[in-house]
């Protein structure tokens, strides 16, 4: 199995890391994105070890997350690669998950 990150799921965890950064600290800021991404590492051997995702039934490509921190990693499956699509901030409302630019490709 890969691990394959969109493009949006990059640009949110670059946003991520530019909130943490700006507003708390450098350490911060590599700590939380240092999380975020060992905790995808699980998904190699483990590939179903997320739960499904609720909130993106409707797009029936049977989304799956990860918990990190306040953060949810969404992911999907795809023959022989993870693709993670997103990653949302549990803080947020879940209503925006369904946004139009959200958990594409």
């Amino acid at each position: 199995m890969k691990i394959i990150w969109t493009d949006f799921a990059i640009e949110n965890l670059k946003d991520i890391f530019d909130y943490y950064s700006n507003k708390v600290s450098n350490k911060t800021a590599h700590k939380t994105r240092k999380q975020i991404l060992n905790a995808t590492k699980q998904l190699i051997k483990n590939t179903e070890s997320g739960q499904f995702e609720l909130n993106l039934e409707n797009l029936k490509q049977n989304h799956r997350y990860l918990v990190s921190a306040n953060y949810k990693i969404i992911y999907r499956i795809n023959q022989n690669q993870i693709i993670i699509n997103d990653v949302f901030d549990t803080r947020q409302s879940p209503i925006k998950m369904n946004d139009e630019n959200r958990n594409k490709k």
